[in-house]
């Protein structure tokens, strides 16, 4: 039996201010192996009274971590102190966040990452999403009885430990053990029924990767496929079986994290990068072509007039995001023509700059027309967190660990995995992009953002707040890149969205049913009240939320010196922490 946290201080409270005590602790933060006293003992991740001193922004030139609670930002750190780089600390931090986040992000659940590798200067998506169920009788089902939104049969197959460890296999340096030491000692803390159950089965991963022969990266293999083919896939079965769902071991076999390119667009000199139309993302590229066709910068920031603009876009942007997207494996869609330019100057020509649009109007990017024709439009009838990492040597890694609530959770005697409610992303309108098919990745929300400038990355952005999330992003792009602000003033600047679109998670056959707001239009408090007055005067249904707008998280890089400063909305529960120097 190892040593529990408290019995570790107690063997070493005697040497508190000794050399010999400082190297042990920097071994202790780096979860190595260590002989104290004469004992082998498991160090515990990182020492949890570093949380009480993480707050809300930090920078460094070695490395800095912003996400959701402060004991998953501590994971981070502690990961990069060892020598670690932003994959290794990203996976530690998401796995972390599946325990301190727990009702916004689960471990059977998802998590869309984005990595910038500077050994080659490429983006990378590894796409961290599961699929429905494979079985055809499934799929006839939802399409006869609806999909539900919870339950096991609203469950997608478990994405967030394969995306782990495809992160750590390709651009990690870090074994799964060493990463996922952080949320083991957190689980051993833990109070939850579940917390013991999942600490043993990463304990089963670990075991796994120790014994395997072979190089780090087939013992990294070895271990995901466990939870995938072998004993902990037959438990999950059992458990989908028990609980009437539709997932079975055949639908983890047939999983894989995909490794894909970025959709990119450039927008006033920077390259924005994003997952694919398997999540909302693109559309934010659209937006913002669209907006490059106005003078933000002279309207000034927080005015009614760059509000105003940015609204109308983002709702253009959204139209097109509800008739268009879905698993690009499945059905084509045209991003080449929804991201070009001549179509984004149509579609800016429907903004008029003193009243507010009412109406739900994708384009025709085949068509090359701002409108589909009169007749031709028929509306279709969260849970989620934050990781940003940023290493010494230039990696960088955006991620938005999600878990569609409510969970499905794990009862005694299983591998205390829960799952999320994905499937209810999807819908069974025939015809449409996001109608579900067997192994089809739901069109999700989520969508953390790089942004390069002469190929090197200078903002790292994750959003948490469903179909805010973008449009959150987008308040932080536009004072990042057209008002000069870094991550401490974006972050807590005041935002604004629209609920001018489909709502994500209603999974209604009838797409009107799903509509949220037409023409709504929410504002932070911050907001001055003339420029509230003037929004509403031209149709906008202005409402000034009483909380935070989404809960954004967002670092960046001087691309001359590599100082890099992050920052997490603190009204939103978010934390940032660095490397010190």
């Amino acid at each position: 039996m190892l040593p529990k946290l408290t019995e570790w201080q107690g063997l070493v409270s005697a040497k508190r201010h000794s050399h010999e005590f400082q190297l042990v602790m920097r071994r202790w933060t780096a979860g190595a192996m260590i002989v104290v006293l004469g004992l082998t003992v498991r160090a515990p991740a990182f020492c949890s009274e570093e949380a009480m001193h993480i707050g809300w922004k930090a920078e460094s030139r070695e490395g800095v971590v912003a996400a959701g609670q402060a004991e998953s930002v501590a994971a981070g750190l502690s990961i990069l102190r060892s020598g670690g780089n932003a994959a290794d600390a990203a996976v530690a931090t998401v796995l972390a966040l599946s325990v301190t986040d727990y009702g916004l992000f689960a471990i059977g659940a998802e998590v869309p990452i984005l990595v910038y590798n500077v050994k080659n200067r490429t983006v990378k998506v590894l796409a961290g999403m599961g699929g429905a169920p494979l079985d055809p009788d499934a799929i006839r089902w939802y399409c006869k009885h609806g999909i539900p939104s919870s339950g096991m049969k609203a469950a997608a197959v478990p994405a967030a430990v394969s995306a782990c460890f495809a992160a750590l296999k390709l651009y990690g340096t870090a074994s799964f053990r060493s990463a996922a030491a952080p949320a083991l000692d957190l689980l051993d803390r833990g109070s939850q029924d579940w917390h013991p159950r999942l600490a043993a089965t990463l304990r089963r991963l670990i075991e796994t990767e120790t014994n395997t022969p072979g190089t780090r990266e087939q013992k990294l293999q070895a271990a995901r496929d466990r939870f995938y083919k072998g004993d902990i896939a037959d438990e999950l079965e059992a458990w989908y079986i028990e609980q009437g769902g539709f997932l079975r071991k055949r639908d983890l076999e047939a999983h894989e994290t995909r490794i894909e390119d970025p959709v990119r667009v450039d927008y006033r000199g920077y390259t924005v990068c994003k997952c694919g139309p398997w999540t909302q993302g693109p559309y934010l590229c659209q937006t913002l072509k669209i907006l490059e066709t106005f003078d933000l910068k002279s309207m000034g920031p927080f005015s009614a007039d760059s509000i105003h603009t940015c609204v109308e876009a983002l709702k253009l942007g959204l139209a097109d995001r509800d008739a268009y997207y879905g698993d690009p494996l499945f059905v084509r869609v045209p991003l080449k023509e929804l991201l070009s330019e001549p179509y984004a100057k149509l579609r800016a020509s429907l903004i008029e700059p003193h009243r507010a649009s009412k109406e739900i109007r994708p384009g025709d990017p085949v068509g090359m027309r701002p409108l589909r024709g009169r007749g031709e439009y028929q509306p279709w009838p969260g849970g989620t967190t934050t990781c940003c990492v940023a290493d010494r040597w230039g990696n960088v890694v955006a991620a938005t660990p999600s878990g569609n609530p409510p969970y499905v959770k794990p009862p005694g005697g299983t591998a205390g995995v829960a799952h999320a409610t994905r499937v209810s992303s999807l819908n069974t309108t025939k015809g449409h992009p996001n109608r579900i098919e067997p192994g089809k990745r739901p069109r999700i929300t989520l969508t953390p953002t790089l942004v390069l400038k002469e190929d090197k990355p200078v903002l790292a952005i994750s959003v948490a707040g469903g179909d805010l999330q973008d449009q959150v992003t987008l308040s932080l792009l536009v004072n990042a890149i057209e008002f000069g602000m870094r991550p401490e003033a974006a972050v807590r600047a005041t935002r604004f969205c629209t609920g001018h679109h489909e709502d994500s998670f209603n999974p209604a056959a009838n797409r009107t049913k799903a509509l949220k707001s037409l023409g709504g239009l929410q504002v932070g408090s911050g907001l001055a009240a003339k420029v509230v007055e003037e929004l509403k005067a031209r149709g906008h249904d202005v409402k000034v939320a009483k909380g935070p707008l989404g809960r954004p998280v967002m670092i960046w890089i001087d691309p001359a010196t590599g100082r890099m400063q992050a920052a997490g909305d603190p009204d939103a529960g978010r934390h940032a922490g660095a490397v010190e120097q």
